[in-house]
């Protein structure tokens, strides 16, 4: 695939910048050299076969894998090596893509935990935060007394993107967050990601397998293979790009 330049796009207006980072498992390198930037009020999938290097890209944004070389900014701040805690209060939330909640606790229990950052001092001054996730995941406001673990999967995935929330980011990294879901969870799951950016303003930063429906809601798209950027371009493009429908389109 060649490198397509991104039309109408200023990466200066960019809230999250990522520049060449590359990063390592052992010896072996994980991703390439890596640049992206994704803006406020912006949807950037970032696209890819399984082992592509999507979830250690964002794992590598967040510190939860070290880079060898390359820095990250967040709001102008540089962030490359920030404890993962300290970018949760900056407004940077990760939403890795197996869900990682609390079983044994149940769904208000799990959002109370996303909220640690402010509920201690505010309490049920925050309600209006349960009230717009609640608002997001209608079926959560049902399940709330429900242990996490005895959710279905599109529920438990909710679940996982209701709790990011509760910490109030600016910005999300979803990692596959259509993986094994039922068509009309995933287009649930799409009306939600865009309404987060309609009605909130928020970045998304959108690792996904599923090429035409990340696309479909996104602005932009980034394509990565063997751990390197091969094509990026806006969504329309990609969409219509010959090497994009032959890889992720023609299923």
């Amino acid at each position: 695939m060649e490198m397509a330049e991104r039309r109408g796009h200023d990466p200066g207006k960019a809230v999250l910048r990522v520049e060449r980072i590359s990063t390592y498992y052992g010896k072996i390198m994980a991703i390439s050299d890596i640049s992206l930037d994704v803006s406020e009020g912006e949807i950037v999938s970032l696209l890819g076969a399984n082992g592509a290097g999507k979830t250690t890209l964002l794992k590598a944004i967040c510190n939860l894998l070290r880079c060898r070389s390359g820095q990250i900014f967040f709001k102008g701040q540089e962030i490359t090596g920030l404890r993962t805690e300290t970018l949760v209060r900056l407004g940077l939330i990760h939403i890795p893509e197996r869900k990682q909640l609390f079983d044994s606790m149940s769904v208000m229990d799990n959002l109370l935990m996303g909220a640690y950052t402010w509920y201690a001092k505010e309490g049920k001054k925050g309600i209006d935060d349960f009230e717009f996730v609640f608002g997001l995941f209608p079926i959560l406001r049902e399940r709330k007394k429900q242990f996490g673990g005895t959710l279905s999967g599109g529920e438990q995935q909710m679940l996982a993107i209701a709790r990011g929330l509760m910490s109030r980011p600016s910005m999300l990294l979803l990692d596959e967050p259509l993986l094994g879901l039922a068509p009309l969870i995933i287009g649930h799951m799409l009306n939600a990601i865009s309404e987060l950016r309609n009605s909130k303003g928020m970045g998304i930063l959108f690792a996904e397998q599923n090429a035409k429906a990340a696309l479909s809601i996104s602005n932009r798209g980034y394509v990565l293979s063997l751990g390197k950027i091969v094509l990026q371009d806006d969504s329309q493009a990609l969409l219509s790009h010959e090497s994009v429908r032959d890889a992720y389109l023609a299923r």
